[in-house]
């Protein structure tokens, strides 16, 4: 008789117990659009200006569980030196993450620095996959400061007005 446990019914691996756990992660929404196709792609000269908007949400998945829905949501609009739409790329990339023994003050950072941080790669990975398969070249997004985003917001809802007269 061996002194080993038994292994776990779920093919072997050992559960993970660390403070953050990605059980899973997903894309919930994506679009690609390209209002003037096929003509943009005829009068399209040189790369096309593109604004970024990002944006992080975090919500509890049941009350009285420590087990969160991570929201990376990206917007990316291209325009022609003229003004034209080339493409408009929307994603929203989700990871389930549970959190354990995390301390009330840690929970805000975990939830907008930490976990997005984690998907970010792949949410990068396919902006580009999708931009470079609508025939552009492929949106490349620079690391983003989650920290710097997060204290932004944090200053902002803080700061603003409730109302202006």
């Amino acid at each position: 008789m061996s002194d080993q446990p038994n292994p776990p019914a779920n093919g072997g691996a050992m559960p993970a117990t660390g403070p953050v756990v990605l059980n899973l992660q997903f894309t919930k929404d994506l679009s690609f659009e390209v209002p003037g196709a096929p003509e943009i792609y005829l009068s399209l000269r040189e790369a096309p200006r593109i604004d970024i908007a990002l944006d992080v949400q975090a919500r509890r998945l049941q009350e009285g569980q420590e087990t969160y829905e991570i929201s990376l949501q990206i917007r990316a609009d291209a325009k022609t030196n003229e003004g034209a739409t080339a493409f408009i790329a929307e994603l929203v990339y989700c990871g389930i993450f549970t959190l354990n023994g995390v301390p009330r003050e840690m929970l805000e950072p975990l939830l907008l620095v930490e976990c997005p941080r984690l998907l970010f790669p792949f949410a990068r990975n396919i902006l580009a996959d999708v931009t470079r398969d609508g025939g552009f070249p492929p949106v490349l997004l620079a690391p983003i400061d989650f920290v710097q985003l997060w204290q932004s917001r944090r200053g902002q809802a803080s700061d603003t007005p409730v109302a202006n007269a």
